[in-house]
């Protein structure tokens, strides 16, 4: 089953790389691609920070069996860009991908990755966590989550990330 871009961005100056898509992704082929497309940054990296979210399969005290995850075409990409930008002019950044899943989604699929590349491990973990707590609660996603009763439920607001 071939993926579907549904839209990437690209600016910034350094290699920035944002990317909506509707099909499963396997996030180690998507971090190999897009280092072997930034060539020129070769030899400056000194650290690497990926973070893979997945579905899990409970929320809010119920077991989960898929959601659909949808997003506002343009507008998504437009904040993710803000938060990429308001990163790179608080740390030192090298590249910036970001690939987002929309559509059905199921226990153990990637939904998100954030990989960065920087000089130095400090900059590299700090913006990792700075775009993915940002793209929580400022990118325009909404979930509506199947449960194993079969109801269905729209997700209101997005767990901390140190929630148990």
């Amino acid at each position: 089953m071939g993926m579907k871009l549904l839209s990437s961005h690209q600016s910034l100056g350094a290699n920035v790389e944002v990317k909506i898509l509707t099909e499963p992704f396997d996030p180690w082929q998507e971090i190999q691609q897009f280092q072997l497309s930034s060539s020129a940054m070769q030899g400056k990296y000194g650290a690497t920070s990926i973070f893979v979210g997945t579905m899990r399969d409970f929320n809010e005290g119920d077991e989960v069996t898929g959601m659909t995850l949808e997003h506002y075409p343009g507008m998504t990409e437009k904040q993710l860009g803000k938060i990429i930008t308001e990163a790179m002019q608080k740390w030192q950044v090298l590249d910036v991908l970001v690939v987002h899943r929309v559509g059905d989604i199921f226990p153990d699929d990637p939904i998100v990755l954030v990989a960065v590349w920087s000089s130095h491990r400090g900059d590299a973990f700090d913006v990792s966590r700075f775009i993915m707590e940002a793209l929580k609660s400022k990118a325009p996603f909404w979930k509506k989550e199947i449960l194993q009763s079969e109801a269905v439920r729209w997700v209101d607001k997005n767990t901390d990330g140190y929630k148990k």
